[in-house]
């Protein structure tokens, strides 16, 4: 799969259709299942207090994921969601330029301008892996921050973990890295990496995770970041006081309570994901294989033959899109709307 990047245009206002209805909305890779039983029941219970402040800097939430993660509480950043997380690093890390491929996460580029950071994007490879050569490449004196993905944002595809681990003993000590698990959860315990031997020996390394994804608990926002040393002190100094409500102290424990359900919920988001992409693959479109939960879709005509068919998905210029899997009714309608594409 070649991944490429054009430049937008601009419609014609003189021969604009009608919008054609929202049947789906696959656009945020979100996941398709309510929160279970245990985590609403858990949630519903902090609303009788909710006349009062939570704490005002967090320590329940951080202790509750560091004990899940066998890590010191200290080492762990909560905010949120990801992209809350993520902005307290960019803004502990300002002076200097923000290193990531592209496309990325679009909250990457946002954040980097709120927090005047100068983006330094590198291109993906040919096979829509991230470049870690032309990233090696990219650092310089002038880098305050390298962004890797893994799983990739939006192509889904995995760096091996030698080669993150080769990237990271490349980088010089002085540079963060940012290692984004957004969809961590999603990939098959092989192929996660040993978070606990990364950071002992890259005290450069952060590594930050969501419950947005996996969880499905993306509407109450809670992210984390794990990291070591003088980079996480410094990090929670950007902790916003009262930040943190109740609600998502209780949702996260009755969530790690519940994980027997929840690795249920993610095989079948993950079965649904590959049985769609081989029959995307059978019509003729070349699907990457995904180790999150949405499938990248190459260009050209892709978004337009979705959008016409009333299908919300995250476009790109070129064509392609970006869409949310887990949904079987979405799956066949996605399906229906690319059969005849090629």
């Amino acid at each position: 799969m070649t991944i490429r990047l054009a430049e937008p245009t601009i419609p014609s206002r003189r021969f604009r259709t009608p919008a054609t209805p929202t049947l789906f909305d696959l656009s945020l890779s979100e996941n398709p299942y309510p929160p279970l039983p245990a985590i609403l029941a858990a949630v519903t219970d902090t609303l009788a207090q909710a006349n009062r402040y939570p704490e005002f800097r967090p320590e329940e939430l951080p202790l509750t994921i560091a004990e899940h993660l066998g890590v010191p509480s200290g080492d762990v950043v909560v905010g949120a969601g990801a992209t809350g997380v993520a902005m307290q690093i960019l803004r502990t890390l300002t002076g200097g330029e923000l290193v990531t491929s592209t496309p990325t996460f679009d909250g990457y580029p946002i954040m980097a301008e709120m927090a005047g950071m100068p983006l330094v994007p590198v291109p993906l490879d040919g096979q829509g892996d991230q470049d870690l050569k032309a990233l090696r490449r990219a650092v310089t004196r002038r880098t305050a921050l390298v962004v890797l993905c893994r799983p990739h944002n939006p192509t889904g595809t995995l760096l091996e973990a030698a080669a993150v681990r080769s990237f990271l003993a490349a980088v010089p000590s002085r540079v963060p890295v940012l290692l984004d698990e957004a969809y961590v959860e999603f990939l098959d315990q092989a192929d996660r990496l040993d978070l606990h031997g990364l950071l002992h020996r890259h005290p450069n390394l952060l590594i930050l995770r969501t419950f947005s994804k996996a969880y499905g608990l993306a509407g109450l926002r809670i992210g984390y970041c794990v990291g070591r040393g003088e980079l996480i002190e410094r990090i929670h100094r950007q902790q916003l006081p009262y930040g943190i409500p109740a609600a998502a102290v209780a949702a996260v424990r009755a969530a790690y309570a519940a994980e027997d359900e929840l690795q249920d919920r993610v095989h079948r988001i993950t079965m649904e994901r590959d049985a769609l992409r081989m029959s995307l693959r059978a019509c003729g479109i070349d699907v990457h294989r995904s180790h999150a939960n949405f499938l990248y879709l190459p260009g050209p005509g892709v978004a337009t033959a979705l959008r016409r068919a009333g299908i919300k998905a995250k476009s790109y210029p070129d064509g392609s899109a970006r869409l949310t899997v887990g949904d079987p009714a979405a799956g066949r309608a996605v399906h229906a709307a690319l059969v005849n594409l090629r």
